[in-house]
């Protein structure tokens, strides 16, 4: 018998958020307090919308940092971590048969950039515990969630920078990664975006960072309007091709651009990548970093618009980009079909 597998859009009800804190040890190091205070920020907001799953080194630690009544529940377990995001070391979840699998690919620190054993196994450990009555299932594929974006009706959304990495499968051609995504999330179409980029980048261009289903219909993405920026020629291009995709119903997508930030840079000088394209979509709400940028308010406004039925939320996202990521990177949704043990 044919079986029905399917991977969930974001946007479909959701179980639980997943969050990887930062500790002492981490690269966070040199800004423990600020990424402690922007984590539990975002946190407490998460939880005002759905319960929030908080892997951590030291539970009796990261609990004293909450100090508010969380609206939902929040569940801490022990985990040890090389790293906070949880976006690309979380598992990724599809439905078959209308039964929830937890796929386990991969991770290797973004094509072998940086130390990734602990965090490679973080699915693995929590299969020990809140994950032990799940299905998981264990792939010899490096994948991150930040890499790929789902429309819930079998069709994906990629970079070929990414996906097509030497670092990630060398030993796969574009065809075989195709073959291969098709059949192991239930997918009918991928898109592969050829362009786009954000200066300070250490996913090669995840999708994420660029450009996001906002339903089956609509695609938000980041455009660069200042011909003298470095990212103004690549995006163009991004916004030529997006305006090529269509959707599963052979329909074109209704693209809505989203304002380009004044440039942020870390403590060093270099340029770091922020982007509204990095917002999460949560049960009755979608979080979207801020960068105390006069931008801010116009990509809330925006998504407000693509959202009607959501609460759109801003949150302070300008420490988590000092290790150059933001909000959608240390997040990681699960469908409502997913259970936690936590008898």
């Amino acid at each position: 018998m044919l079986k029905i597998k399917r991977f969930p859009a974001e946007w479909e009800p959701q179980s639980f958020i997943q969050f990887t804190f930062p500790h002492a040890e981490s690269d966070w190091a040199y800004m423990y307090t600020e990424v402690v205070a922007c984590f539990v920020n975002i946190i407490e907001a998460t939880a005002r919308f759905q319960p929030v799953l908080i892997g951590c080194h030291d539970i009796k630690e990261v609990k004293s940092y909450f100090k508010k009544e969380a609206e939902f529940p929040l569940l801490f377990v022990a985990i040890k971590s090389n790293d906070t995001w949880a976006r690309d070391h979380a598992a990724i979840t599809i439905i078959e048969d209308e039964k929830p699998i937890l796929l386990d690919f991969i991770f290797n620190g973004w094509g072998q950039k940086f130390e990734a054993e602990l965090d490679n196994i973080i699915t693995e450990q929590l299969g020990k515990t809140v994950f032990n009555n799940l299905n998981i299932k264990s792939l010899d594929f490096v994948l991150e969630g930040g890499a790929i974006e789902s429309d819930g009706q079998g069709t994906l959304l990629t970079t070929s920078e990414c996906l097509l990495s030497k670092f990630r499968n060398p030993n796969m051609t574009k065809e075989e990664i195709e073959t291969y995504l098709k059949n192991t999330l239930g997918l009918e179409k991928i898109l592969w975006l050829d362009y786009g980029y954000l200066a300070g980048d250490d996913t090669d261009s995840h999708i994420d960072t660029l450009a996001r289903f906002c339903n089956q219909n609509t695609i938000a993405y980041v455009k660069c309007e200042d011909e003298n920026d470095e990212h103004y020629q690549a995006l163009q291009q991004m916004e030529t091709q997006l305006k090529t995709f269509t959707n599963h119903k052979n329909e074109s997508y209704n693209l809505i651009p989203l304002p380009w930030p004044n440039a942020c840079f870390d403590s060093d000088g270099e340029r770091i990548p922020a982007t509204y394209a990095n917002f999460l979509i949560v049960n009755g709400g979608v979080l979207v970093p801020t960068y105390n940028v006069p931008q801010d308010q116009e990509a809330l406004a925006i998504l407000q618009e693509v959202f009607p039925d959501r609460k759109v939320a801003g949150l302070d996202c300008n420490a988590l980009i000092q290790q150059h990521g933001s909000l959608h990177c240390i997040s990681m949704q699960y469908p409502e079909q997913v259970k936690l043990n936590i008898s």
